[in-house]
């Protein structure tokens, strides 16, 4: 839709929103074709053409399109595979290296970072840790003289043993106390084998702190996590692997891509021909729609470039004897371009869904304009047929006559716009036949 306001700017709209000019004209082309003086004509494409071309032959392109995309699979696929020679040995040499830090390293898993520092943290304080297993054995289970006034956990759970034995009431409380008494016992002994199996070990503090730091740089360089790193390794293997098999997979890849451009022009070819085959008979069809369109000397051609798969079609005519067929984009006279778009909708069967014909019949009378009346009527069993004409032979065909009259006075001049009733029509054509719309014989005729 177009809204045109009194003043200011017109707006446009496509589904409801608002949309530019630009947008609505390129939305219109798909659903409306113009045929007529001076106007744009999607037919006068070399693309529609070819299209026009491959409909009435009815064209198979789906070889050459599966033969292209094959090409270009293997054109994207050695793109794939790197750039010169000299840059993938740059590469090679440093995928080996990384390949070979990586797996130099020999981790263990995901969590030997975690392990080892807690295993750092054993070695480092070893001393303070079996003094503090000695201190909480002593505590626990000791002889007392831990401090002065202190005495161990597991005496103060003998003594409230003892001191609730064989009282009823407590019978409850003195079993979980002679249970949390062999607990004790169970921890104290726990603690002493912790504690007595820590031993200074300078060296492999070193050791520890060593690996520590190397696993560090891997992060650093391959991976915030070890499960990063691993990743990681596991990917440049991969790439390796590729890259050393490069020339073996180069070779099989360029002698694919040979096989499929042979296929592509096989394929080519085949178009090629099938549109050469077809041209002649879409010329002949279209130069026998021009005579019954009052053109019946023109002459039409349709040339197929010789390069295949001949996507340069041209389709050419000749109006008149003793001339050479033109592209129809040089074609001068625009009713005989519109005709001749006109036969060419009437050949093929594909076109948009509305065609506008503005003085299709322009220089013809008679029992032309009566072929091309018919021919128009005829069009309109499969599309939305719009004509503009002067030609009572020709409106009398329509399905629905729409009346354009002006009308001016000093101050202004009015277009109006009527849709005609059958009675209506019968004046309407009379006054296009006679100029006398209320002539007996003009509304017999």
């Amino acid at each position: 839709a177009r809204a045109v306001p009194r003043s200011g700017r017109s707006r446009a709209y496509l589904d409801g929103r608002l949309a530019t000019v630009a947008e609505l004209s390129e939305t219109g082309a798909v659903f409306v074709d113009l045929h007529g003086q001076h106007a744009h004509q999607s037919l006068l494409h070399p693309s529609a053409q070819r299209d026009a071309l491959d409909r009435f032959g009815r064209v198979d392109l789906e070889p050459l399109r599966a033969a292209r995309r094959a090409v270009q699979a293997l054109v994207d696929e050695l793109a794939t595979m790197g750039g010169d020679e000299r840059s993938r040995a740059r590469e090679l040499d440093l995928v080996r290296y990384q390949v070979a830090e990586i797996d130099a390293a020999g981790i263990t898993g995901p969590d030997e970072d975690a392990e080892l520092e807690a295993l750092e943290d054993q070695l480092a304080d070893a001393a303070a840790h079996r003094d503090a297993a000695a201190g909480a054995v002593e505590l626990l289970s000791g002889d007392g003289t831990v401090g002065e006034g202190v005495g161990s956990a597991s005496d103060a759970l003998g003594a409230a043993v003892a001191v609730l034995a064989g009282r009823a009431p407590f019978a409850g409380a003195e079993a979980r106390l002679r249970a949390l008494t062999a607990e004790l016992a169970d921890l104290a002994g726990e603690l002493r084998a912790t504690g007595e199996a820590i031993d200074e070990d300078p060296e492999r503090l070193a050791q520890v702190r060593e690996r520590r730091q190397l696993l560090h740089d891997l992060r650093r360089k391959y991976g915030e996590t070890l499960a990063d790193v691993i990743a990681e390794g596991d990917r440049l293997h991969a790439r390796l692997a590729e890259l050393e098999d490069h020339d073996r997979r180069a070779a099989e890849l360029d002698q694919r891509l040979a096989a499929a451009r042979k296929a592509e022009a096989e394929a080519a070819a085949a178009v090629g021909d099938a549109r050469r085959a077809v041209a002649p008979g879409l010329a002949q069809r279209v130069q026998a729609h021009l005579v019954e369109l009052a053109m019946p000397r023109a002459r039409v051609d349709v040339a197929v470039g010789a390069a295949d798969p001949g996507d340069d079609v041209e389709l050419r005519l000749a109006a008149n004897p003793g001339t050479e067929p033109l592209p129809l984009a040089k074609v001068a006279s625009g009713g005989e371009l519109a005709r001749t778009m006109l036969a060419l909708r009437l050949v093929l069967t594909a076109a948009p869904p509305t065609l506008v014909f503005d003085e299709v019949d322009a220089g013809i009378g008679g029992a032309a304009s009566l072929a091309v009346g018919r021919a128009l009527a005829r069009l309109a069993g499969d599309h939305q047929v719009l004509v503009v004409t002067h030609l009572p032979q020709v409106a009398a065909y329509a399905d629905a006559q729409v009346r354009v009259a002006k009308q001016s006075d000093e101050l202004a001049t009015v277009s109006h716009v009527s849709l005609l009733d059958h009675p209506e029509r019968v004046v309407e054509l009379s006054r296009m036949l006679s100029g006398q719309p209320d002539s007996d014989a003009a509304r017999v005729h």
